[in-house]
This record gives C-alpha cells, structure tokens and sequence, in this order.
C-alpha cells in the first residue's frame, strides 16, 4: 500500500505474552472495587516491590529512570473477608488442554502452604478456554504433591475447581464461591 509522502508501514507481531492477564486483573479490580462499595470484603491488588536506582528532575515532578525489583512479589491480591484472611493468585492461559505451572513460581508456591498453615483462604483464579475457575489452595497444592506433571490438566481444573460466572456487578462475583466453599455452614 502506497502512504502519504511514500512512508511505510510496518507491522509488529501482537503476540504478547506480558499482558494477557490484564483483562482479568482488571475484572478482578474492578469486582473488588463493588465489594468495597457495598462494604463487602477489603481485597486490593498488592503493588510489586521496586527500588528506585536513577532519577530524574522535570517541571512535572521526579521522573524514574531505572527501577529494579527489590524482592520477589508474593500472591497478587490480599485482604479481608468475613472475618478471615483472604488471598489469591490470578492467572491466564493461552493453553487448551492445561495450565502450565511454570505460570506459578517456586515462592508463590511455598506462600499458598503458609496461608494454608495459617488458616487463611487461598486460591488461584484462572482463566482458560475463556472460563474463569477458582482452584482452592489446598487442592493446587495436593496436585502438586500426587503429580510429577509441568501443568495441571484442564480436567482437573473442571473437576475441582469452581467456575466463576460473569455478571454485570460484580463483573466477576467469586465470593458467592468462596462463601460456598469457605462459610457453607455460616451461609
């Protein structure tokens, strides 16, 4: 195709892999910011930690050239939730037939069993197939001891995992789940 002054356009590949997640994510937020409105549960994104190495001045303000993480990031929500501690991890894959584990690293790991040992609700949201599905903790972590596999089977993720259904508001409402799953007897 011939262009304005002969430019020419080229076409970078879309395929990205670094923000696949955010559609989720910012469902996610977007369900906890209606929970907090109707003071239903304190669930907030948890910021990752940076150290500033370099920077700058502008009539704007401080400008920050260089960051570097300061330490590994635990679980990607945290808060609140009829009296207990709540947190989870949200994940997207891309994969039809199962949920790779290198999409959870070895500290995360380690985290979901500290939670576990405190009491505490964890749990994964993931989304594959375009469902979004909460896998408890405890049952992520009993894969992970009975399975030498690098990614947990689709099957399994529909076997013990709750599916998370769309609605207008929340846009993703997985409290209903872990009242379910968490509070059966309270509910």
């Amino acid at each position: 195709m011939n262009y304005p002054n002969n430019l020419k356009k080229t076409y970078q590949n879309p395929l990205t892999y670094k923000n696949r997640g955010m559609d989720l994510e910012n469902e996610l937020n977007e369900s906890n910011s209606y929970y907090l409105e109707i003071n239903r549960a304190l669930i907030y994104k948890k910021p990752t930690p940076i150290g500033v190495a370099d920077v700058s001045y502008s009539p704007k303000g401080k400008v920050i050239n260089k960051g570097f993480f300061k330490e590994p990031s635990t679980l990607d929500y945290n808060g609140l939730y009829r009296g207990k501690y709540i947190e989870y991890e949200a994940k997207v894959t891309e994969n039809r037939t199962s949920f790779p584990l290198a999409n959870i690293h070895k500290h995360q790991i380690e985290h979901v069993k500290k939670v576990l040992e405190h009491q505490g609700i964890v749990f994964l949201i993931i989304k594959i197939n375009d469902i979004v599905y909460l896998l408890k903790g405890n049952d992520f972590i009993d894969f992970l001891k009975t399975n030498k596999r690098k990614s947990i089977p689709y099957a399994f993720i529909k076997e013990k995992g709750y599916m998370i259904k769309y609605s207008y508001n929340p846009i993703l409402n997985y409290l209903d789940i872990v009242d379910q799953i968490y509070f059966e007897e309270e509910v």
